[in-house]
């Protein structure tokens, strides 16, 4: 899992080739602390496959608006540096979240 902040988000994510995983989640974020070990695990399982970053978004407020990122925790995935699809707030499950991944792998 790569951790992400306002310097690296561009190179990492909107310059990338394929697909990336981004996690954004904020500091004292309860549902996002929730969903994070999921995410993580997602990471393992399916490495190789997919890019998994996350972004702290209480870090990067204004990288994360720019993403029109409005509420947390928000599990989005980028082909090519493009958004392609997104789970936020309460759809941001983990079940949710892997079959997001596993449309794209």
């Amino acid at each position: 899992m790569l951790e992400l902040n306002k310097d690296t988000f561009e190179a990492e994510v909107l310059q990338a080739e394929g697909y990336v995983l981004v996690d954004f989640f904020g500091d004292g974020c309860v549902p996002c602390q929730a969903l994070m070990p999921h995410v993580h695990g997602f990471a393992e399982k399916y490495d190789g496959k997919m890019k998994f970053t996350s972004l702290n978004t209480t870090k990067a407020r204004r990288l994360a608006i720019g993403q029109k990122i409005l509420g947390l925790p928000v599990v989005a995935i980028y082909k090519d540096g493009a958004k392609v699809e997104e789970l936020i707030k309460e759809d941001a499950t983990p079940e949710a979240v892997e079959a997001m991944i596993q449309k794209y792998i």
